[in-house]
């Protein structure tokens, strides 16, 4: 095994212990598509362009954009809880 390989294997094996300890969702999702690319790399490496440029796609693009829309989602839901719990204390 190269030594491109070795250090490529432990950034991606850093970063998905740093993907499991961040508790704020929207940092994880941050994290999350750097060890997405921290993938793409190791792809790369092996000589996978085909699984990379898939993967580039997905990390990219895809994945990102959907965690957002969720948690901005959810912020939205959550907000109109604190509302209607705010109408009922009034009323």
């Amino acid at each position: 095994m190269s030594v491109v390989v070795a250090v490529v294997l432990l950034g991606c094996a850093a970063l998905g212990t740093v993907v499991v300890l961040v508790r704020d969702p929207l940092r994880q999702a941050m994290v999350a598509s750097g060890y997405g690319a921290a993938l793409v790399a190791v792809f790369v490496v092996l000589r996978a362009p085909d699984v990379a440029l898939s993967a580039i796609v997905v990390v990219g693009a895809a994945s990102p954009l959907l965690t957002l829309l969720a948690l901005s989602r959810i912020s939205l839901d959550a907000g109109d809880e604190d509302d209607a719990a705010d109408d009922e204390a009034v009323g």
